[in-house]
């Protein structure tokens, strides 16, 4: 009997991920992909001996990276090499105050008692309550999808959702635990890494912070697109067909079950389709309206979407030292986060910046540094928000204004020798976001878990989800996760 064949629409995380998964357990996979390489939003910018990540650049929870690999019959650490990082960042205030967080607990209770004396003991409270929910999310609904109305109408989800207490907002959860607002927004911020206020996104996200304490930030050796180019190694070791520059127009459709994929050049036939495109943009692209179910234009023109970035990404000619990682507080940081979703354009915005090359040669021509700096942003929902030439050389010098104003960065305009920028639309028309939402559909409590599109989201059979808009979420080891779930339901639907 012939391996089942399967189209994978998109080479991202969970595309690559999928496509490992199930050619390394017999089935006969091809991935299509539209752009010239390999990794959706894990991409990667080169010029002039200078490279760039160009999405997500930290590692959190390692032994999910290495899972997919170990799964496949491969050792993880012939493919990726992780260092932790310590310290996980340096945080500065609008103050001028600074504070260093460090992965070991003796050192980071230090600098706690140091900086923040009267709120020590709460920020231990907060870690303990929040690894407790933590432990329940993880185990009872981030592992695993809701397809059916029985996964989600059952009493012990019921009370396993009571027990998350996800109702409260992050911030309002954090306020709980720590008074003071500098020790607040240092466990908010991280919220953003999924594109979700603190002050509107559920109670649980505060599990990211804690994540980054007791689990540690890693850095992957060559920079986050290793992991991508080691995922698209891994696939096709195992035997599985990589199509790079071919756009799929559309998923092949007939009496309600999905026979193949159409692009440019022809139409594929296979058994089982999956689709690792971003859920809103493919469904409004790729599917025909009659097969779309309840996810209708109207649907998603109500659905939520995440904020965007505005990323900068410098090859300077000088090193400069600094940390890899580092956040700059905006001064007032309740109104940074409102302008987001308000929408405007932050007037006074928090950013991060990253430095691989504190930690990694390679990345740099020999005395040079890389220097990227993420500025949250709103989507472009708004269409005020065109980024147009104009638009986006303003936003750029006004950050560029804003990091000579660091006193170690005063002379980087006179070191610059190459430089590029990622604008929201950049976002939507590079890698198909709606709206330029770089963390897909918000994950606010009625589009997270059972609320999230599904694996199965479409009453279409053979035709499955995985990626940052669908359950679990967005985040690297969340969307490894996702590429878990689709994977283990086509084992268990179409056993070989």
């Amino acid at each position: 009997m012939k391996p089942k064949k399967i189209a994978i629409i998109g080479a991202g995380t969970a595309g690559l991920a999928t496509g490992i998964r199930l050619q390394s357990q017999g089935y006969d996979v091809t991935i299509f992909e539209k752009n010239e390489k390999v990794g959706g939003r894990m991409y990667h910018l080169e010029d002039q001996g200078f490279h760039f990540d160009v999405g997500p650049t930290i590692v959190m929870l390692p032994e999910v990276y290495k899972e997919l690999f170990s799964y496949s019959g491969a050792n993880p650490d012939d493919y990726i090499q992780m260092q932790l990082l310590d310290p996980l960042y340096q945080l500065h205030y609008h103050d001028g105050t600074s504070l260093t967080l460090s992965s070991n607990l003796t050192t980071l209770m230090k600098t706690l008692e140091s900086a923040f004396p009267e709120d020590a003991q709460g920020y231990l409270a907060y870690l303990a309550d929040i690894y407790k929910r933590y432990s329940i999310a993880n185990a009872e609904f981030i592992d695993h999808g809701f397809l059916k109305l029985k996964d989600i109408l059952n009493v012990k989800n019921i009370k396993d959702t009571f027990r998350l207490r996800t109702f409260n907002s992050a911030y309002r959860s954090i306020s709980k635990f720590v008074k003071s607002e500098k020790l607040r927004q240092t466990l908010a911020f991280q919220t953003l890494y999924i594109g979700v206020s603190p002050f509107e996104g559920p109670s649980i996200y505060t599990i990211i912070s804690m994540i980054e304490l007791l689990y540690g930030i890693w850095y992957i050796k060559g920079g986050m697109y290793s992991m991508a180019k080691a995922m698209e190694r891994r696939f096709l070791e195992t035997g599985g067909t990589l199509l790079t520059s071919t756009p799929v127009s559309s998923v092949l459709i007939e009496n309600k079950q999905a026979y193949g994929v159409s692009t440019n050049k022809q139409d594929y036939l296979f058994d089982i389709v999956v689709c690792n495109a971003d859920f809103p943009s493919a469904v409004s692209n790729l599917i025909p309206l009659e097969h779309r179910g309840r996810y209708t234009p109207k649907k998603f023109k109500n659905m939520q979407y995440s904020s965007s970035a505005f990323i900068i990404y410098l090859g300077l000619d000088k090193k400069y030292p600094t940390t890899v990682h580092q956040i700059r507080y905006a001064k007032d940081f309740k109104k940074n986060i409102q302008d987001l979703f308000a929408p405007r354009l932050p007037d006074d915005p928090s950013f991060y910046l990253y430095s691989p090359t504190q930690i990694d040669a390679s990345l740099a021509p020999e005395g040079k540094e890389v220097l990227y700096m993420l500025v949250p942003v709103p989507n472009r929902e708004d269409p005020s928000f065109h980024w147009d030439e104009t638009m986006t050389q303003a936003f750029y010098d006004k950050m560029m204004d804003r990091l000579t104003q660091i006193k170690t960065f005063q002379d980087i305009k006179d070191h610059i020798q190459v430089s590029h920028i990622y604008t929201p639309k950049t976002w939507e028309e590079t890698f198909h976001l709606m709206h330029g939402a770089t963390f897909g559909l918000k994950p606010i409590l009625l589009q997270s878990n059972f609320f999230r599109p599904q694996a199965n989201a479409l009453p279409v059979k053979n035709l499955y989800f995985t990626g940052t808009s669908v359950h679990p979420g967005a985040g690297i080891p969340i969307v490894l996760k996702s590429a878990k779930i689709v994977s283990d339901i086509i084992l268990k639907e179409y056993p070989l």
